[in-house]
């Protein structure tokens, strides 16, 4: 039964049984038997079929929540099972925001130093993403903002704020000012995250707010793209100051505060909200409380709900 509840969620997963039997490394025949088998057992139809894949029916998408948890405890029991035999051990999938990328080794590093027979995959994903795949876990747990969009039923740590610089090499228009607004800025040939992006939308937001639109004339979903482009001083951009210190600019690249508003926005790990998380989900958020308690207790940096933030 198990078994063939991860072969269903796979199939939601993927919309096409092909794909979902390649994921699941049986052949298409076995999974469509699968699937047979678990709606003559539960007696309901659970896939709209036709010439192919059509979607769930209404009682699919019903089991299909079932799976996710029935499958998310059994994984959990398993995982438990290992850790009190061996200890903890195994492979934590973690999704993470672009902008939130160079700040992962503040976690990871400490947590792979304290348990060094996990290991860790780190996938760059847009916001949107990182909920869908933790919602078809496919990833343990992700990174992204906490307060601008909503979540639905997770666990979060806020870790640290975002505060938005304009980036822009020596010598570029607004490069000499102390503090510039997101107005000023506007006029600027920008270079910016892709629209899928949730700091893309934030910055958009920003900019509505003062009256005018963000007209970048180049988009990318990586942040080294943008990077590139500013250093060639053709181009500006607006990012979070956290972000260009992690790749070292040198003197001639200048962060400039944007005000009116000067904008922070909350960015926390994020797992599905569950209990008990498994022993190795359960380990991470610990130690990501660890980091941002060490981290205010070292600088007395507080959030404005007084929660402590990593920065």
């Amino acid at each position: 039964m198990i078994d063939k509840l991860e072969f269903f969620i796979a199939l939601a997963r993927a919309g096409h049984f092909g794909r979902a039997a390649e994921e699941c490394g049986i052949s298409q025949p076995s999974l469509s038997a699968a699937i047979r088998q678990l709606e003559d057992q539960l007696g309901v139809v659970l896939v709209v079929r036709g010439s192919r894949y059509q979607g769930l029916t209404p009682e699919g998408q019903r089991v299909l929540e079932w799976a996710r948890r029935i499958v998310s405890d059994t994984r959990t029991m398993r995982e438990e099972m290992r850790a009190a035999r061996k200890g903890l051990a195994g492979h934590i999938r973690i999704a993470v925001i672009p902008t939130a990328l160079a700040m992962v080794p503040r976690l990871t590093e400490p947590f792979q130093a304290r348990h060094p027979a996990v290991t860790f995959s780190v996938t760059s994903r847009t916001s949107l993403q990182v909920l869908s795949q933790l919602e078809n876990l496919e990833i343990d747990a992700g990174i992204t903002y906490l307060d601008n969009e909503p979540l639905g039923r997770v666990t979060t740590v806020p870790l640290y704020s975002e505060r938005y610089h304009l980036i822009a090499a020596a010598g570029t228009p607004l490069a000499d000012q102390e503090s510039v607004t997101w107005k000023d800025v506007s006029s600027l040939r920008l270079c910016l995250l892709t629209a899928d992006m949730q700091n893309r939308r934030i910055i958009n937001k920003h900019m509505a707010e003062a009256g005018v639109w963000a007209k970048p004339t180049l988009e990318s979903n990586s942040m080294i793209v943008l990077f590139s482009h500013i250093r060639t001083g053709q181009w500006a951009s607006i990012m979070p100051r956290n972000v260009a210190e992690s790749f070292g600019f040198p003197e001639e690249i200048r962060m400039i505060p944007i005000t009116e508003p000067d904008a922070e926005h909350l960015v926390g790990l994020v797992a599905t909200h569950r209990e008990p998380h498994t022993p190795l989900v359960s380990a991470l958020l610990h130690e990501a409380r660890l980091r941002v308690a060490a981290s205010a207790f070292d600088r007395n940096i507080l959030s404005s709900d007084g929660k402590p933030i990593l920065t």
